[in-house]
């Protein structure tokens, strides 16, 4: 077959191969196929060789209209996956960040009106429009650090109106720009001011008009839940999402964030596709994860911004056999960052885990955390050609840089969409 695009002579190609039909898990996560002097060879979307670059040249047509990419020096990774963000809000929250240094806990100043409830007024206020305006400029800077499909969360409307509006964005920008995005029903973040001190009269407006609204205009492939002390018990978590999957949504839960109040042991009774936070989450919970196959999305982003005092028990979880995604958690609040490349540093210097694992967490299982690993997350055979370049002589030099963007080029659906 002919190749409209090749990219070759890289240093090494490291393809997360292998685990399409099911996340990697334990020892199998800290091993990363690697490809010295690999290429990869494309037809219009789709990857159809990967191999050393002998070998893919000599398997392949090409013409003068062949796309030719010299990634010598360089590696090639899958584009990149971020599972759980909230990347279409309005405004931001800077002016949080003293109280934050002067060690106001988050869950204190959600109580004097900030946090989750500022972005609620600033996304409620917010047109469509700008709220696209928005998320279109996140995108691009996260398509120029490797990012090529992220989940996008709704969740700072905490309105009918606002919720479906934030999720419309979402589909718009999707629509307009390389990042593909996978939207997620977030209506259950946090009890807006108008029905503080009754969160079950809030849920009623979730589950009754939202939702069924949110199904009926196909705005979302998941719901989410925000399970908490002070948000939501695990019993209303539990009826939120028990249902979404009656409606056929996918399930995520917010869980064992700041207190254990058993989220991971929900995710896994439902049947969620991820639990996502666990800092505190228990040994039981771990253990029914690692039964139920629950992917632990782990997103130490945040964990560093709020300077807590211990990260999610990454290497504990990896070892109990739970397959493990890193995300940005990508928000105005808690977590401004939206570049995994940071993610990288701080998974292997804090979270303990190896280049290999982290690299596995933010390709193959990342895809596996949003339902799009048949598609993306390795590059073989068959799969969309989305790869992110790295001006990187191997795969752990992007663990031991820090602070600089090492992307390369980005190629999107077979496109070159970033080129640095």
């Amino acid at each position: 077959m002919k190749a409209t695009l090749i990219v070759k002579n890289a240093a090494q190609v490291a393809t997360s191969r292998g685990a399409s039909k099911a996340p990697l898990t334990g020892d199998k996560q800290g091993k990363l196929a690697v490809i010295e002097n690999g290429a990869v060879a494309v037809h219009d979307d789709k990857i159809i060789a990967v191999g050393s670059t002998a070998e893919v040249l000599a398997r392949v047509d090409s013409d003068a209209e062949t796309k030719v990419i010299d990634a010598a020096g360089q590696v090639v990774l899958p584009g990149l996956v971020d599972p759980h963000t909230h990347v279409v809000f309005g405004g931001s929250r800077e002016h949080e960040l003293t109280l934050k240094l002067e060690g106001v806990p988050y869950l204190e100043i959600l109580a004097r009106g900030g946090g989750i409830l500022s972005s609620v007024a600033a996304t409620r206020a917010a047109s469509e429009e700008e709220l696209v305006a928005r998320g279109i400029k996140y995108c691009r800077q996260m398509l120029a650090q490797g990012t090529t499909t992220a989940e996008a969360k709704s969740g700072y409307g905490l309105s009918t109106e606002a919720e479906i509006k934030t999720l419309k964005a979402v589909k718009q920008v999707d629509a307009v720009q390389p990042v593909d995005l996978v939207p997620t029903f977030l209506g259950a973040h946090a009890v807006p001011k108008e029905y503080k001190g009754d969160a079950d009269r809030y849920l009623d407006l979730v589950i009754d008009e939202m939702m069924p609204l949110v199904v009926e205009q196909n705005l979302a492939r998941y719901c989410d839940v925000f399970c908490e002390e002070g948000v939501f018990s695990i019993e209303q978590s539990r009826r939120v999402l028990t249902a979404a999957r009656n409606m056929g949504l996918g399930l995520k839960i917010h869980a064992d964030e700041i207190v254990p109040l058993g989220g991971a042991e929900l995710a896994a009774e439902l049947g969620a596709v991820s639990a996502d936070h666990l800092l505190v989450v228990s040994d039981e919970g771990i253990k029914r994860m690692a039964e139920e196959d629950v992917i632990a999305v782990i997103l130490p982003g945040t964990t560093f911004y709020l300077r807590e005092d211990h990260y999610a028990p990454g290497r504990k979880m990896i070892e109990a056999g739970v397959p493990v995604a890193l995300a940005t958690d990508f928000n105005p609040g808690s977590s401004p960052n939206n570049n995994l490349q940071l993610i990288i540093n701080i998974a292997c210097l804090y979270l303990r885990m190896t280049p290999a694992e982290v690299i596995n967490a933010i390709t193959i299982n990342a895809a596996h955390a949003v339902g799009r690993a048949s598609e993306i997350g390795s590059l073989e055979k068959g799969k969309i050609a989305d790869l992110a370049i790295f001006d990187a002589p191997n795969f752990d030099y992007l663990a031991y840089r820090y602070g600089t963007n090492l992307v390369s080029r980005v190629i999107k659906n077979g496109r070159l969409v970033v080129e640095v």
